[in-house]
């Protein structure tokens, strides 16, 4: 009988737009938080359906040094498979043109979980293949062919070979996401290795040994080479899969959880506004309950299935919407996420639908408690309104729902809570100044210059002023979030381009062995860059601080891990450069064996000045005392370095050069000509490397905006949330005025006067708030100076006025239509 009552009161409520709005502030909330779940959840599935294809074994150990025999000769006696590949960067090409490409080198048996996909024609479909290429044979990325102006079937210039290009390469199972890949895969025969002549002293390799066989198998030798493991390198499992793409979507996903936490939010705001604008209504109507003999529990009872009713199918509808959005984001992302991805589970869909649930029952409790404290007495009253004793406290228990659900979503405490105390500071922030405002314009409103339908729009926004200020925060907190996705894409990148002098190095080239650098200098002087600069760079470890050996394991940061694990390039000169700002100490004496350290490599491995180092170079301990710390411009793009040593340290040592250098338009001929004369040179275009970069912000860019538009959704239903709330004082007062004298026109224009305002003020607010977090962004995370427009103000201003007086509009459309003998014959 009582669940029959509740779709019966349901359905009533639906047709007289009762439940509207919290049905419209769950389907935002859900949409939104949907979206990035039903996309995380696809894309960990995927990653677990081809964890093992992505290493393209069971087991994968990665090295700076080529592998040891020792390792080989263990797995063969464990049963495994076992394959080997060799990667690095080069520049490869046909008779006119160089372009830098991924070698990678494979050995027979590879790859030994999962296929590669190739074509023998540009545009034809592509097969599945399970050997790589044969000796003498290259396969290709497409880009390559068209880089190089080569066809199927033509000569590949690789280093000191050339080789045929027989298939293009469509597919590789553990390359990773594409994006991370900063040059397209040229891919050869183990053999053919050494006939390149690419591996020289100082070259960045890349060396694998790929594992496969039973997983007791794997776990015996995991565990063996545990233990043996040498700095330089690291095991790569099944479980981990390959990281770039799992980083990188990290990165995305992170952005996209804060924009689907802010919509949510925002959404709560309304989920607040229209359980109190229901509960409200429905005063009289649980009094005549009442009267009629229904307990207080049987109204609670009554009105917790209406809300259940209402949230599942809110969510139902959010969810659908949200299926439909993860959909666009991952057409978006295209290549960005680099497989096909599977459809989401049952559980995050059973999640998505029981949010709103949540959400309605932690945020309308307060509303159903008041409803459950009605008495019949209350019947007897003409002006019904919310009790006031103990609301504040009443929403405690809400606020405390809402922050757990955060850092549940966030999956991280102090994300979550911070993000919620984030909202709310920024909130209250907004909340002050609106007060401020109205305080002003009530002092503006008695003004002499002041026209009666303006003043009478100033009265109306002072007397509700605490609804105004809601409005006014909801709108801006939304608006802001968009402006702040708009000065990210544009006035951030722009301010750290203007960071770059117009000469700024655009072209670095690695890789020239000692007796070669008299020749490129030659080349580089008959160039007219014969000012260019040219640095030795040595490969060494750091292993010891003060006389102690130090690792990984001294060390809790995975940052300080990272570099403590790997070589740096290290130089020495016989003086700091200019380019770089001493923080601490001196500059270097070249007949003593010290070292200049810069900043942030220090500070992240806890370096300090006098500290003595010792540094692996080669098989040779050089010891150094810290003697500087530089601070350097890392966007300069000059050529840099964590360390730079006395000559004397380091004179001698194995070593190659490198250079940084501009290179204007359209006058590279001369640069071909000295890669195809040197093939182990390595070019890096950085003009490209930023092209690709940019390419993918635009990709998540886009994402994003998907999910800020829920935000500013999310934004105009507590507007008209709020709106609503006084539809009742409005229809009372309008008729009181018309009862008056007032026209309708008049109501009408002072009714606009109150939209525009508020919407005025929220696109300041709006404005100045998302100009003065990408203001703290460039001062302190991009360390450059941002040059600020007028145009994100006046989209602010102009955006917000319209929303708020077209919402208005709509939400208020009936007020000035009530006949006033109606009206007051109601409340009379």
């Amino acid at each position: 009988m009582l669940f029959k009552l509740a779709f019966k009161q349901t359905w009533r409520d639906a047709r007289a737009g009762d439940v509207l709005l919290l049905c419209l502030a769950i389907v935002i909330a859900v949409a939104a938080l949907s979206t990035v779940g039903l996309l995380a959840d696809r894309v960990g599935r995927a990653l677990e359906r081809d964890a093992a294809q992505m290493l393209g074994a069971d087991l994968l150990l990665e090295a700076d040094a080529p592998i040891g025999q020792d390792l080989i000769e263990q797995a063969k006696l464990n049963g495994l498979e076992w394959t080997q590949t060799w990667q690095f960067p080069s520049m490869v090409g046909g008779e006119q043109t160089s372009n830098l490409a991924a070698i990678k080198a494979v050995a027979s048996g590879y790859p030994l979980r999962g296929q590669l996909r190739v074509t023998q024609s540009i545009g034809q479909a592509d097969r599945a293949v399970s050997v790589g290429p044969s000796e003498g044979k290259v396969w290709v990325d497409p880009q390559v062919l068209s880089n190089a102006g080569l066809k199927i079937g033509d000569a590949l210039r690789v280093g000191d070979t050339t080789l045929l290009v027989e298939r293009a390469l469509t597919y590789e199972p553990d390359r990773g996401a594409q994006f991370m890949n900063l040059a397209p895969r040229v891919m050869l025969a183990a053999p053919d290795l050494e006939k390149t002549g690419l591996i020289t002293l100082g070259s960045r390799v890349t060396y694998a040994l790929l594992l496969a066989g039973k997983p007791e198998q794997i776990q015996a030798y995991r565990t063996w080479l545990t233990t043996r493991l040498k700095k330089g390198q690291k095991l790569v499992s099944v479980e981990t899969g390959r990281p770039e793409i799992r980083r990188s979507l990290d990165r995305a996903q992170q952005f996209l959880v804060l924009v689907s936490l802010l919509s949510v939010l925002i959404a709560s705001i309304a989920i607040v506004l229209g359980a109190r604008q229901f509960g409200k209504r429905h005063l009289k109507s649980v009094a005549v309950l009442r009267c009629l003999g229904a307990t207080s529990r049987t109204v609670s009872r009554l009105f917790l299935i209406e809300f259940c009713i209402v949230s599942l199918t809110a969510s139902l509808i959010g969810l659908l919407l949200g299926a439909l959005s993860q959909q666009l984001i991952v057409f978006l992302l295209g290549s960005l996420l680099g497989t096909e991805l599977p459809a989401p589970g049952a559980g995050i869909v059973l999640q998505s639908l029981l949010l709103g649930v949540f959400l309605l029952l932690a945020l309308g409790w307060p509303s159903l408690q008041i409803l459950h404290r009605v008495t019949p007495a209350l019947i007897m009253r003409q002006n019904l309104g919310f009790p006031a004793h103990g609301k504040a406290l009443n929403y405690l228990p809400a606020v405390g729902c809402i922050v757990g659900l955060l850092c549940w979503i966030a999956q991280d405490l102090k994300l979550g809570g911070s993000l919620a105390l984030g909202f709310i500071l920024a909130a209250l922030v907004f909340s002050v100044m609106g007060y401020a405002l109205l305080a002003g314009l009530a002092y503006a409103r008695n003004s002499s210059l002041v026209g009666p339908g303006v003043r009478f729009a100033l009265s109306g926004v002072v007397r509700r002023r605490h609804v105004t200020v809601v409005q006014m925060t909801a709108l801006a907190l939304g608006m802001m979030a968009i402006l702040l996705l708009t000065i990210v894409r544009t006035d951030l990148l722009e301010g750290w381009q203007r960071t770059l002098p117009p000469d700024a190095p655009n072209r670095f080239l690695l890789n020239i062995q000692t007796p070669q650098l008299t020749e490129v200098k030659r080349v580089f002087g008959q160039a007219g860059l014969g000012s260019t600069q040219f640095f030795p760079m040595v490969r060494g470890r750091l292993v010891s601080r003060n006389g102690v050996s130090i690792g990984a394991d001294d060390y809790q940061a995975a940052r300080a891990k990272q570099l403590i694990e790997r070589e740096f390039n290290l130089t020495y000169a016989q003086h700091l450069p200019k380019i770089s700002e001493l923080v601490a100490g001196r500059d270097l004496e070249p007949e003593k064996f010290e070292v200049s350290l810069e900043s942030g490599l220090a500070e992240t491995l806890n370096l300090k000045l006098s500290d003595e180092l010792e540094f692996d170079v080669a098989g040779v301990l050089i010891k150094v005392a810290v003697t500087s710390i530089r601070k350097i411009d890392w966007d300069s793009m000059q050529a840099n370095f964590f360390a730079i040593m006395t000559t004397r340290a380091l004179e001698g040592q194995p070593q190659s050069w490198m250079s940084a250098f501009h290179l204007p338009p359209r006058q590279g001929q001369w640069l071909e000509d000295l890669l195809r004369a040197l093939p182990n040179l390595t070019l890096f275009d950085l003009g490209a490397i930023l092209a690709e970069l940019r390419a993918v912000l635009d990709k998540v860019s886009l994402a994003v905006q998907v999910l800020f538009g829920f935000s500013l959704l999310a934004g105009v239903i507590v507007l008209a949330g709020a709106l609503s709330a006084t539809r009742d004082e409005r229809i009372h007062e309008a008729a009181l005025l018309r009862a008056l004298g007032a026209t309708g026109r008049q109501l009408k224009r002072a009714q606009s006067v109150e939209f525009v305002l508020t919407g005025l003020f929220a696109g300041l607010m709006a404005a100045g708030g998302a100009c003065l977090i990408a203001w703290g962004l460039a001062r302190w995370v991009f360390l450059f100076t941002i040059t600020f427009s007028l145009t994100p103000w006046l989209l602010s201003v102009m955006a917000c006025m319209l929303g708020s007086w077209l919402v208005g509009g709509l939400t208020l459309r009936g007020v000035l239509l009530q006949p006033p003998a109606r009206v007051l014959r109601y409340v009379a």
